[in-house]
């Protein structure tokens, strides 16, 4: 009977948890419910993806130096750069040491290696390329690293099952390297384009740590609607990476250049993060964007126009940042 009341009881707390987030996204669990209103005023942890500020081309602590210096929780560096950054002499004990003392955490990185071709030699080079990057993203205190379709972009067919099986043993992998790989969505690709694409993989995987990186501009180029954000669960969503997109160009002509700032653009981003909210109040939101205007523009103020304009985001659909 205790067993049974008290499993009544957290059913009842959770439901009132669940039941939080109204139409207007402004009401805040109490803390009667189990939990605290503190634990809410935080929706989302904000990450800052170098991309936004590749154009500039500075070395890896530089761009550590403008994520801490414009007030970003995390930072998503891109692997390339880290390599970078040892072969001209720098020291990955430092970087760590660095990002730490900045009160970052590294909670993905980018790279671009073919895991998921047809062509055995092709992805057995892959699978070398992402062991060095798992390596030096581990050892800076790298969490996770994207898994883009790198390779199946521009031909169609590529059988779904079998890239759900390369997907486990890159995910077999990161067990070894301490990494999680996370199936990127990408807009462009033939293959990989949409929701249900990308989530069929991670489902058939059957492994316990696979998950989805989507972008709100790849989920539109990509033709996916964005309800389909409201059927994935906390664990499939880890990292988000956040941006917008204009009315023009239109979606078949749209690149990754013409991303801009959130809210800038005609993106559903209240919608979205509420969805995002509702499913996984805790995902790390990352700023990523390619836009060759801000990288004519001071590093620092793009970075931390960045922040501001996520946090509005954040703000405008849940009333909390």
């Amino acid at each position: 009977m205790e067993r049974n009341h008290l499993s009544r009881r957290r059913f009842m707390a959770g439901a009132v948890v669940g039941a939080a987030l109204t139409s207007g996204g402004n009401t805040i669990a109490s803390e009667s419910a189990g939990t605290t209103a503190s634990e809410y005023k935080v929706a989302f942890r904000y990450c800052f993806n170098t991309s936004t500020i590749r154009g500039h081309k500075l070395t890896l602590d530089k761009e550590i130096e403008i994520a801490a210096g414009a007030g970003y929780d995390a930072i998503e560096p891109w692997v390339d750069r880290i390599h970078e950054y040892v072969k001209n002499g720098g020291s990955l004990k430092d970087i760590r040491k660095q990002i730490s003392e900045s009160g970052l955490t590294v909670e993905s990185g980018i790279s671009f290696f073919r895991w998921i071709v047809d062509d055995d030699s092709e992805r057995a080079k892959g699978f070398e390329k992402v062991r060095s990057d798992m390596d030096v993203l581990a050892r800076i205190g790298g969490k996770r690293i994207a898994a883009p379709p790198a390779g199946a972009t521009r031909e169609a067919g590529l059988d779904l099952m079998k890239a759900a099986e390369r997907y486990r043993a890159l995910l077999e992998l990161g067990d070894e390297m301490g990494i999680v790989p996370q199936v990127e969505l990408w807009g462009a690709s033939k293959n990989l384009h949409r929701l249900g694409q990308s989530m069929f993989v991670v489902i058939e995987s059957g492994h316990p740590k696979a998950c989805l990186l989507p972008d709100v501009y790849h989920i539109y180029k990509g033709g996916s609607d964005f309800n389909g954000l409201k059927q994935l669960s906390a664990h499939a969503i880890q990292v988000f990476h956040l941006n917008d997109y204009p009315a023009e160009p239109p979606r078949d002509k749209i690149t990754d250049r013409d991303r801009v700032y959130p809210g800038d653009g005609i993106a559903p981003l209240t919608q979205i993060l509420r969805d995002l909210h509702a499913n996984n109040r805790r995902a790390v939101l990352s700023l990523e964007l390619f836009n060759p205007t801000y990288w004519k523009q001071e590093p620092l103020t793009v970075a931390k126009t960045g922040l501001d304009k996520m946090k509005n985001a954040v703000s405008k659909a849940l009333g909390v940042c």
